[in-house]
Formats: structure tokens, sequence, C-alpha cells
């Protein structure tokens, strides 16, 4: 499989983040969830403020997957925030889950 994207949107009415995977381009995966696709469920229809916050281009979609759920596992807000503030961040997540 293609490259894939961990990506983490905002919503400043929520004060929430969403971390996810795609295959498909950030903003094509986004528009999914401003346009409402996936269901009245899913959480990011809870609002309608939502913004690309960051992303990150992995390898394939392992990469993706595990990067995505090392991104959950930290639960934390300022771990997020400092995802962008340090883009060193990203980096060392690629190393450490690339797929040989």
């Amino acid at each position: 499989m293609g490259k894939s994207f961990v990506y983490i949107l905002y919503s400043n009415k929520l004060d929430r983040f969403y971390t996810g995977i795609t295959t498909l381009t950030v903003e094509e995966r986004f528009s999914s969830h401003i346009q409402k696709r996936y269901g009245k469920l899913n959480f990011t229809q809870k609002a309608d403020d939502w913004q690309i916050f960051w992303y990150l281009e992995c390898s394939s979609f392992k990469q993706a997957r595990n990067v995505e759920l090392h991104i959950k596992k930290m639960k934390s807000k300022v771990y997020i925030q400092n995802l962008k503030k340090y883009p060193e961040i990203g980096c060392k997540l690629l190393s450490k889950y690339k797929i040989i």
C-alpha cells in the first residue's frame, strides 16, 4: 500500500483534538469530516469548526497506524501541541515506527 497520513483535527468549540489516519490526502479526509460523511455517531459530528491542526506523512498504513496509536496512548493535549511546536518529534516517530 502507498503513502498514508496521521492527522490531527482541532475544534475550538469543543477544545478537543481528533486523531486519525487515512490513505487519502489529508485535505480529502478533512473534507469528508466537514461534510459529515461518517454518520451521526462519529466524534467529529459534535462540532462544525474543525481545522487541520497537524499531520504526518508515513511510508505505509501500518506505520501510520502505529504512530496514531502512539499519539492516542499519550492521552495528552500538551504532547499533541508539542507535535506541532517541535517538528523533530514527528521525525522521531517515523524513525521509531519505521517498517522494514
